[in-house]
């Protein structure tokens, strides 16, 4: 079967390892076909020699998607936990110990997600929904982010902003601490020292950044509360919502171990990291469910 762009493939020169979408394919100087691969679970770009491609059928992806579903369901398992014992302990609090009774209303922080992707924005948006995470979702280049994010930031105000896409590092660019050896490293880089000149208080805008085997440190060194990848590996489609997920239900009076972010994602703190953060929910009452008569 030949290779067509939006075929599913995997490499045989990696066992087959992960899959990828077809995204472009063109010859390069020496006449061979080459094929521009995104990843269809990490947020990986590569490239690859036409020839090292075979097609995954739809049996073999089905039996891919059904281990995939177990591990998303864990870390949203363990998200749901985490939020029930928040919300009862916010309650405790609020209630003084439960000595009187009150509906409470919850505000949780608002989201603003730009993905060089917009397959994955999909399925990002999704989960959020799924979550009840509020959110503004927005495809986009990642050359084009650093330009446009300050415009974006005023006209949205989120609270948190996720800054995500396609990333990888080439060996053969330079060294490993070289952001030209990156394919968009330096871009989102970029797009956080902007946002950054427009809100510089880690906790009045908590920004999570990168993507797969981006360049951790200069990520965090621009100003971002929570990147990848400190051992340069592929970080899964959605650990950016379940990280800005746990961040939006955590009481602003409290505030975020990294670990405790970390331990629901799927990538863990091989593929990501960040500093103490503050959480963003602020609980209200009284919660009327009734509309108030004129």
């Amino acid at each position: 079967m030949q290779v067509k762009i939006g075929d599913i493939v995997g490499r045989r020169s990696y066992k087959c390892d992960l899959l990828f979408r077809v995204i472009d394919i063109k010859e390069n100087d020496a006449g061979e076909r080459i094929v521009i691969l995104y990843g269809e679970d990490v947020r990986l770009i590569a490239d690859a020699i036409y020839d090292d491609l075979v097609i995954v059928d739809q049996n073999e992806r089905d039996s891919r998607k059904k281990k995939e579903d177990a591990k998303l369901e864990h870390s949203l398992y363990l998200l749901r936990q985490d939020y029930e014992l928040l919300r009862e302990k916010q309650e405790y609090v609020a209630t003084s110990s439960y000595n009187y009774k009150e509906d409470f209303f919850y505000i949780p922080g608002r989201v603003l997600h730009l993905d060089g992707d917009k397959h994955y924005l999909q399925k990002c948006l999704a989960l959020y929904e799924k979550i009840g995470v509020p959110v503004n979702g927005i495809h986009m280049s990642e050359k084009e982010m650093p330009n446009t994010i300050i415009d974006l930031l005023e006209s949205y105000r989120p609270n948190i902003l996720v800054v995500t896409g396609h990333d990888a590092y080439s060996k053969h660019k330079g060294d490993i601490n070289d952001l030209n050896a990156y394919r968009h490293s330096k871009q989102f880089v970029e797009t956080v020292r902007n946002a950054r000149r427009k809100i510089p208080h880690l906790d009045q805008l908590v920004i999570f950044a990168g993507a797969c085997q981006s360049h951790f440190e200069s990520l965090i060194r621009a100003g971002a509360n929570f990147a990848s990848s400190p051992s340069r590996v592929n970080i899964h489609a959605l650990d950016p919502v379940y990280i800005v997920a746990k961040i939006s239900f955590t009481p602003f009076i409290e505030r975020i171990n990294v670990w405790d972010v970390l331990r629901n994602t799927l990538t863990r703190e091989k593929g990501l990291g960040g500093v103490d953060t503050k959480g963003l929910l602020r609980t209200g009452m009284p919660y009327k469910k009734e509309p108030i008569e004129e």
